[in-house]
This record gives structure tokens, C-alpha cells and sequence, in this order.
């Protein structure tokens, strides 16, 4: 391996200051990714391809040590109890410069022994401007309710956090915005501390650093008179529970669902309570809702990635039309709604590869996916 990527002045032990200086050199290189492990180099990832910064591998309790430099002081033990950690971590060099980290802490086993990977990521500090989404109208209008529940569902790495970070944005720079925003997130991702928010103020958690869970997070957000609320992920009863109920009781409620589509999402979201509980929260559910996109990342022809979307604006002649449908078959009638009144990800697909942006062999996996997801509601299991 070449020693252009060899770290200079690599300390004997990692301190928290070293450490830092590694991080800024790895940044300097171009690195997107860095993997710190027991008995192993400092690796980082740089166009693609992993290289070693360190010519020596870290014991594990120096890789412990740097753990709790970022987590604190309980993060080695977060590890060894059977818990991942998921935190963010961020360095000032000066005034002027920010950098900022998404990181991951695992406890793993190495040469037969217990031992510690950590995942350091590149996140942006700023959040992008909504301009830069290229939303189309019709989400412009619905994406800012003043009560109820706007979600943005896909899976990993498909941009959800990045599209609220820019609604939120757009939102607290609006002279005459007064909002209160209440984020809580694992981890925090992007800060609001360069955004002009001339009549707004928005305040971070994080989870479980900050407060235990999302769940208790909406709790917490109820007692201290938001004007909106962001909960990073609905990933359970107890946390869709307290979305709707946060949004019944009049607060606009965003956040993020994995699935795969805006009628997987509506589907998702009755499934995960019980069958007695269904009919009462989908009902709830259907009261809240103002707006689903469902977004996905494509690659492009020039090899970068396009985000495609499906949604629905769900207006009161939605709602009602969804009201009229039993329960196990609202996600059907989801799905056709979005045919007939928002936009589904074929026809956004159907764009894209017009505008020359996607492949053919692009938009015919997309094409199969729609056609399976359609048979998949028709003849599928309603609820799991």
C-alpha cells in the first residue's frame, strides 16, 4: 500500500486530539468512509477502494478509547451489553470550518476475541436548499400542514433524511414562519445553526443520547408547545401511536417509514398493531395523514443518482374515499388512488428516462417492481 495515505505523525496511542487530526487528514484525502477495528489499520475509503492510514493495527483498547471519546464514557459498555451504537460526532478546527460524522460502534469478534468496529461517515453540516430537490408542485403545496402527518418512506440510503432536512430549512427561513421545531433523530444528521431562521428556533435530540426513544421523544415534544415535530423513524406501535396521537391533538408531525411504496406505507403503519387495535388506528391513521412520498435512488447515465417519487397528497376527498373501505383493503385502494390522483413511481420513471437521465434496462426493473406491486395487493396478504 502506498505511504501517501499513511497518516504523519501517527501517534503511538490514539488520543481524542489524534484522533481528530486523523479524521481531518482522512477528509483531506477524499474519504467518505473510515473503519476503525481491533488488531487492524485505521482503513479508510477514498474513491472507492479502502486504504490504510496507520501503519500499525489499534488494540482494542484503544479502539475502546475512541469509541467513548465520541459516544462517552458508557459507550464500550452500550457495545459489550449486546446494543449498537449510533451517534454523530463533530469537529471544529476553527470557527470557520465544521466537519461532521455519522458514526457506528459495533461490538464484533476478532482473532477469537471480543472486539470493536467503528463506521465513521462524512455527513454534510448544512442542510440543501428544497429548491434543490426539484419537488413538483402539487408536494410544494401539501408539504407544510398545520396539523397532521407528512411521511417520507424508502429504504436506507434513499435520501429521507436529507428531503426533511430541506423541507425544515425552508420552513424556519420564512419571515413570518414562528415555528417551533422539535427534531429527534438517530443520529443527528443535519444542523440548522447556519440557516437564517429570522422568526423560528429549532431544537435537536438525539436518540437514545438525549431521550430513550422516538416514543418518548413525541412525549416529550407535547410538553413543550411545538409548532412542529420531526421523529427521525416509525419503526414500531408505540412510536406510530404517539405520531398520531401528537397529530390528533394538533400539531403538524413529520417522519420517516421504510417501505415500499406509498400504499406499502399506509399498509405498514396499520400492520404493526394488533389485529383487535387495527380498525381504531387505521382510522386514526386516515385522519392524520396529509401527504406520503415514497422516495428511491437510481443511477443515472453519467453515473451519478436521481431520486424518483411516488405520492399522494391526502386532501379530505382522499381521506374520505379511504374511510369507505374496510381495513384489509385500504392498501389497494391506496394504490389506486395514487394511480388516479398522485403520481406513482413508473410515471415518474417513465420521465426521467425521456428527460435521458436513467437507462431502458433502469426504468424496466422499475416497470416489474410496479407490476409486482400491484399483484402483490391484489393477491397478497393484507397484514403480517
Amino acid at each position: 500500500m502506498s505511504d501517501q495515505f499513511l497518516m504523519p505523525d501517527e501517534p503511538i496511542r490514539f488520543t481524542p486530539e489524534a484522533m481528530d487530526n486523523m479524521m481531518l487528514f482522512c477528509n483531506g484525502l477524499g474519504a467518505s468512509d473510515i473503519t476503525i477495528q481491533t488488531n487492524s489499520p485505521i482503513t479508510a475509503e477514498i474513491h472507492g477502494k479502502l486504504v490504510h492510514v496507520t501503519s500499525r493495527s489499534l488494540s482494542n483498547a484503544e479502539a475502546a478509547d475512541m469509541l467513548n471519546a465520541i459516544y462517552g464514557s458508557n459507550g464500550t459498555t452500550q457495545l459489550y451489553s449486546g446494543n449498537d451504537v449510533d451517534t454523530h460526532y463533530e469537529i471544529r478546527p476553527s470557527r470557520s470550518e465544521r466537519y461532521r460524522y455519522r458514526v457506528n460502534g459495533t461490538a464484533c469478534q476478532v482473532e477469537g476475541h471480543d472486539a470493536i468496529q467503528l463506521t465513521i461517515r462524512t455527513i454534510p453540516s448544512d442542510p440543501p436548499d428544497l429548491e434543490s430537490m426539484e419537488l413538483p408542485e402539487a408536494i410544494l403545496k401539501a408539504i407544510a400542514p398545520h396539523q397532521g402527518t407528512v411521511i417520507i418512506t424508502g429504504s436506507t440510503g434513499s435520501g429521507k433524511s436529507t428531503l426533511l432536512a430541506a423541507i425544515i430549512k425552508s420552513l424556519i427561513q420564512q419571515e413570518d414562519g414562528n415555528r417551533k421545531v422539535l427534531t429527534y433523530e438517530s443520529p443527528i444528521e443535519f444542523v440548522y445553526d447556519s440557516v437564517n431562521a429570522p422568526s423560528s428556533i429549532v431544537s435537536q435530540s438525539e436518540i437514545p443520547r438525549h431521550l430513550p426513544s422516538f416514543a418518548a421523544g413525541v412525549r416529550n415534544a407535547l410538553r413543550r408547545k411545538p409548532g412542529m415535530i420531526l421523529v427521525g423513524e416509525a419503526r414500531d406501535a408505540e412510536t406510530i401511536s404517539a405520531v398520531i396521537d401528537a397529530a390528533l391533538t394538533g400539531h403538524p408531525v413529520y417522519t420517516t417509514l421504510h417501505s415500499n411504496g406509498v400504499a406499502d406505507a399506509v399498509r405498514r403503519m396499520i400492520s404493526v398493531f394488533p389485529s383487535e387495535e387495527r380498525n381504531g388506528r387505521a382510522l386514526d391513521i386516515l385522519e392524520t395523514l396529509r401527504l406520503v412520498i415514497w422516495q428511491k435512488l437510481v443511477k443515472t447515465l453519467d453515473g451519478k443518482r436521481v431520486a424518483l417519487r411516488e405520492y399522494l397528497v391526502f386532501d379530505e376527498e382522499v381521506r374520505d374515499s379511504l374511510l369507505e373501505v374496510d381495513v384489509e383493503n385500504l392498501a389497494a385502494r391506496t394504490r389506486m388512488l395514487v394511480k388516479e390522483r398522485g403520481q406513482p413511481l413508473i410515471l415518474d420513471a417513465r420521465q426521467k428516462l425521456r428527460q435521458g437521465l436513467i437507462s431502458e434496462r433502469e426504468y424496466k426493473v422499475i416497470a416489474a417492481g410496479s407490476k409486482n406491486a400491484d399483484k402483490d395487493l391484489l393477491t397478497g396478504e393484507k397484514f403480517q
